[in-house]
């Protein structure tokens, strides 16, 4: 079983110092075998900011942290207009990571981020067709036995997570997107960028995707809240491509602590939840994102 945090949208630059700090003492004390950040380390990708995220990606790998990091639309600059387009993931590179692509496997997952971020659109992402043509060739080979996950900043999908009924935008190129993660057979897809919590059946929502089940983040650490949801990240338990455990886990106030609990198995290329546990303090704290998971495929 891989235990895997999913954290995203830290928002260096509108961050809240004492939820950082909480974060790596709680992944310190849980260990688990991979961080994953699904994008947007800075703000206003700026110089300090950056010198910020990488001074907190220090701190997780001194922790002996595996870390698998994305960027995200923040962490192109928004009013540097040169740099913008000179340049758009200098600073990213320079102080996060060269590889806006990176890979991990271990012995139960296979793990690939790939950059949605782009200099011509202020908030929304885009996937092109050679980064279709590496999920196809990054899992080709990969064991039949081992969870696929493909982690983006941007989701792919069109998410009820706006206001009311209201879709989220999905990528750019998305319909040509979902066919390569259903011809890869993608069983995860993990991403940010909303600041709200979902996880949903792909197939509840496209004809064509596969055995996708779609997870996303809420923010980890930014004060940048959407719908008065708190922050949060997520806790996954991966074990072998037909089953895993999410946990949200949501900052009080005060401490992170676990809120809602559910089960996923995928029988038949159709994933099916389970409610495992729901804490009493998951609907005080945590309301929207309760009522999303607990509701999925129930």
């Amino acid at each position: 079983m891989a235990r895997i945090a999913h954290l995203s949208d830290i928002h260096f630059g509108a961050n809240d110092p004492n939820i950082v700090a909480a974060t790596i003492d709680w992944l310190k004390e849980k260990q688990p075998d991979l961080v994953i950040i699904s994008g947007d380390l800075t703000q206003r990708a700026r110089e300090g900011q950056f010198q910020d995220a990488a001074d907190y990606l220090r701190a997780l790998r001194q922790n002996g942290h595996k870390l698998l990091v994305i960027p995200g639309n923040h962490d192109i600059p928004l009013y540097d207009v040169f740099r913008r387009f000179v340049s758009p993931l200098g600073r990213y590179k320079r102080h996060i990571a060269q590889d806006l692509c990176p890979w991990v496997e271990t012995d139960e997952a296979a793990i690939l981020g790939i950059n949605t971020a782009r200099s011509l659109t202020i908030k929304d992402g885009r996937i092109n067709r050679d980064q279709m043509g590496l999920i196809r060739q990054r899992f080709t080979g990969v064991a039949p036995s081992k969870t696929r996950i493909l982690v983006t900043h941007h989701p792919l999908f069109e998410l009820p997570i706006g206001q009311g009924n209201e879709l989220s935008e999905a990528v750019g190129r998305h319909e040509d997107a979902l066919q390569a993660i259903a011809d890869a057979g993608i069983h995860l897809t993990l991403a940010g960028h909303f600041h709200r919590t979902y996880a949903e059946a792909a197939t509840k929502m496209v004809a064509e995707a596969g055995p996708t089940l779609v997870i996303q983040a809420g923010t980890a650490t930014s004060t940048r809240l959407r719908n008065q949801e708190p922050q949060s990240f997520n806790w996954l338990h991966v074990e072998q491509g037909d089953r895993m455990e999410l946990q949200v886990i949501v900052w009080n106030g005060e401490e992170f602590q676990r809120a809602s609990h559910v089960g996923f198995s995928l029988k038949e290329e159709q994933w099916h939840s389970e409610e495992l546990s729901t804490h009493e303090q998951t609907t005080e704290y945590f309301p929207a994102a309760n009522a999303q998971l607990t509701a999925v495929d129930r």
